[in-house]
């Protein structure tokens, strides 16, 4: 027995427990710490999720950035990129992997605008400015909507026209503030305090058409930011195209990506509300044919129930269940018979298997199959002399010089004397030849004579 580490000296970590312990004392030793280095095998699964690797010309760390705050970014990662990121060192003990949870992400070397951008996000979001909580539900139906916009902007004229088809009897009051330069933000959250003390609006539209980090930088001021967060009324966000996140938009109790998506998320869709209308008043009419169907129902039961009660009906139905036992007695009759004649047709045919005929029939039967092999026998033994007769007539037939001269070549005589010629010099200049091809004859006069110094002369 081992004495060196007795058993009850020993304590033994299961794998869980070991990589639990080692991420506490990765995540209680290491603070928030900054991590710069290129992005590769970056992963974008359905969850929303991101995995890339940060890695240098030395090494890598794995690294994962949540849906909550890849959400917060403007743009993704990709691979490549050179980013600085921020987070906190951890162990994913499914897999035992050592990693960063990364918490911020930007791009090396952003400029001013973006990391004042990134700073006052992060503060404001840390005191639970933008906490989901917070958020105030839009109202169904808006008596009436404010819009917060610049009065000769574009995104004005987009707002008015998605509420026009929508919902044109719903009132809309705007307050004109400039959305870009200097003063801009100032004049913004002045504007969003004057619409919280008026009272006017169910429901406010901060909006503003796309444009630069630069152009939209009035809305990332914390001045707007406070005033959204201090307004009683809930507000809804649509400021620059999809791609374009303020702190306004995480202020805000709603963010639209568009200001026509913002008219579109706060106003009801008239068309939509009068179908669901229609809908309800044919349920109603529905419900009040049932309440008028259900005691003439209740009274045509009765009816039939006392119908059912009276002597003649308790008659018809004995009667009909005399006709049902007739019935029942006659299929079994019919059921019986047809036992019994299947019975006898069996025994028929056992008879009828004893019968010498049937002997007599397998006998002409094999009789017949041995007739059919005895003429096939003779027709082989017939067949192979006549299969031989035509092999040698093939034979014959290929050394025939007929056959030669179907291959291409001739047969030239001269003449008079018909002598076979088998040399040029054979034959002289003037004399007339017979050419025998394979299909015709040929007659010919020599115009020269040349003799060819070859192998085959």
């Amino acid at each position: 027995m081992n004495t060196l580490f007795p058993p009850a000296d020993r304590d033994i970590y299961t794998v869980s427990r070991l990589n639990q312990e080692a991420r506490a004392l990765l995540e209680g030793e290491f603070p928030l710490l900054w991590v710069e280095g290129e992005v590769s095998n970056l992963s974008r699964p359905s969850s929303g999720h991101l995995y890339f690797s940060l890695k240098d010309a030395r090494a890598q760390v794995r690294c994962a950035l949540f849906q909550n705050r890849a959400l917060l970014f403007r743009a993704d990662p990709r691979n490549g990129q050179r980013v600085l990121a921020r987070g906190r060192v951890s162990l994913y003990e499914a897999r035992g992997d050592f990693q960063l949870i990364v918490e911020y992400l930007e791009e090396a070397g952003a400029g001013a605008l973006r990391q004042a951008y990134d700073a006052l996000r992060l503060r404001l979001e840390r005191e639970g400015w933008f906490a989901p909580e917070r958020k105030r539900p839009l109202p169904r139906f808006p008596r009436r909507i404010g819009v917060i916009t610049s009065p000769t902007g574009a995104a004005l004229r987009d707002v008015l026209s998605v509420l026009r088809r929508r919902c044109p009897h719903l009132p809309v009051l705007i307050y004109p503030t400039p959305v870009q330069g200097d003063g801009a933000a100032d004049r913004i959250a002045e504007t969003i305090h004057l619409a919280a003390r008026r009272r006017e609006c169910d429901v406010l539209l901060l909006v503003r058409g796309g444009g630069s980090l630069e152009d939209l930088w009035a809305f990332n001021e914390e001045s707007v930011a406070r005033a959204i967060f201090d307004c009683p009324i809930p507000l809804v966000a649509g400021i620059g195209h999809e791609t374009d996140v303020t702190i306004a938009d995480f202020a805000a109790d709603l963010r639209a990506a568009t200001p026509t998506a913002a008219a579109e998320l706060a106003s009801p869709d008239r068309l939509e509300w009068l179908r669901r209308v229609r809908l309800l008043d044919e349920r109603l009419a529905g419900a009040w044919r049932r309440r008028l169907t259900d005691p003439r129902q209740r009274l045509d039961a009765l009816a039939r129930r006392l119908d059912r009660a009276q002597p003649r009906h308790r008659l018809r139905d004995r009667a009909q269940q005399l006709d049902d036992l007739d019935q029942r007695l006659r299929r079994a009759l019919r059921n019986r018979l047809n036992q019994e004649r299947l019975r006898l047709a069996g025994s028929a045919g056992q008879l009828q298997a004893r019968t010498p005929a049937l002997r007599l029939r397998v006998a002409r039967q094999r009789l017949g199959e041995w007739e059919q092999r005895l003429l096939e026998a003779m027709r082989r033994r017939l067949r192979e002399p006549s299969q031989g007769l035509s092999h040698l007539c093939e034979t014959l037939h290929a050394l025939s010089p007929l056959a030669t001269l179907q291959r291409g070549y001739a047969i030239v005589r001269r003449r008079p004397d018909g002598v076979i010629l088998r040399r040029a010099s054979d034959a002289g200049v003037g004399e007339s030849l017979d050419i025998l091809l394979g299909q015709g004859r040929l007659e010919c006069e020599i115009k020269a004579v040349s003799a060819l110094n070859s192998k085959f002369d």
